[in-house]
């Protein structure tokens, strides 16, 4: 894959962090979300610029359903990250109560709001048509226009709408004085494109997808134009991490998310995550090795050391503004339910070793 150059003002010594919260076989939900907070105040504590929450349903080992709640919740805690999602899922929701939520977020923590917005439905087919009230269209096709009436609803001045020969003020809240920075997500070509067009920041979902992420950022560049928001493109890539005091106990650490993953591309019923030697105790099947070889090509896992320079190659060669890291160390029993050592523990090595 041809390499692209890195862009000027690289920073991958600020990390960012996406957390899905994820939830163990040995948690409940309010341990899960104990556990995130404890991670959020990590991240605060090693001086991480961004703390993102994804949104997903109906998945039993993913506890974060509502980013902007989340949001609130995590901002609340912690002092100087900016909180943001990783991303909300606009075809599951009307763009006016988003607006409405970040808005209210931002006026409690000004200038620490960011909102990565997404196209994918974050869920099943089932769980999607319930969270659009049954409507048919499954919002894909009204995404560019829901982008741009958000992007318009979070501003100060807020729209006006046309209704008859009258024009109706319409406000995401009364006396907005700051912006919540709006980013669009994707793992596609698709969302470089009008990211690139609509002069917003780009977020490539390199944990996702794995593949295409050179071409994508390289793309947004490309078509990149200048917005009251943005005068210069400006990217971020997410990359699945896991750090150890060794290698070794890295790669042990991961097959819990592991075999999540195996379960999810494979169409088998998904479960709460399992426990490090639960999931040795049960090795995956000849046919996962496809995917272990795309994860393996993937994922930044190792010692400190290593992690910090697979950290400094992939956003040199991406030429990206910022790396977000997604913690994907499991537990081993006998961990606290309400903690996730080895996730603070990732945070803490790479930080320290990126300095």
């Amino acid at each position: 894959m041809p390499r692209a150059p890195a862009a000027v003002g690289t920073d991958v010594t600020a990390l960012s962090v996406l957390d899905l919260v994820p939830v163990r076989a040995d948690q409940t939900t309010a341990d899960a979300l104990a556990a995130t907070l404890a991670l959020a105040r990590v991240a605060d504590e090693v001086g991480a610029r961004r703390y993102w929450v994804a949104e997903h349903h109906n998945m039993p080992a993913v506890a974060a359903t509502n980013a902007p709640l989340l949001m609130g919740i995590i901002a609340a805690a912690t002092t100087r990250l900016r909180v943001g999602s990783g991303g909300v899922m606009l075809p599951n929701h009307s763009p006016l109560v988003v607006a409405e939520q970040v808005a209210l977020l931002e006026a409690a923590y000004p200038g620490r709001v960011d909102v990565g917005i997404g196209r994918a439905p974050g869920s099943d087919p089932v769980t999607s048509h319930l969270l659009r009230r049954g409507q048919q269209s499954d919002g894909v096709d009204t995404f560019d226009d829901d982008v741009a009436t958000l992007r318009a609803l979070v501003r100060p001045q807020g729209v006006e709408v046309r209704v008859g020969s009258s024009t109706y003020p319409l406000r995401a809240t009364p006396r907005a004085t700051t912006v919540p920075q709006l980013w669009l997500l994707g793992s596609s070509t698709y969302s470089a494109q009008l990211a690139g067009r609509l002069g917003l920041p780009y977020v490539f979902a390199h944990h996702f997808a794995g593949r295409g992420t050179g071409e994508a950022v390289r793309l947004y560049r490309d078509t990149f134009v200048p917005s009251d928001e943005l005068a210069e493109p400006r990217t971020i890539a997410v990359a699945n991490v896991a750090v150890a005091p060794t290698a070794e106990e890295a790669r042990r650490l991961t097959l819990p998310q592991v075999r999540t993953m195996w379960r999810l591309r494979s169409g088998q019923p998904l479960a709460p995550q399992e426990l490090v030697e639960d999931a040795e105790e049960n090795p995956l099947p000849a046919a996962a090795e496809p995917l272990l070889a795309t994860l393996s090509e993937s994922w930044i896992v190792g010692d400190p050391a290593s992690a910090a320079a697979q950290v400094r190659d992939l956003a040199g060669w991406l030429g990206t503004d910022e790396l977000m890291v997604s913690p994907v160390t499991g537990a081993f029993r006998g961990t606290p339910a309400d903690r996730s050592p080895a996730r603070e523990e990732t945070l803490r090595l790479l930080a320290d070793a990126l300095r």
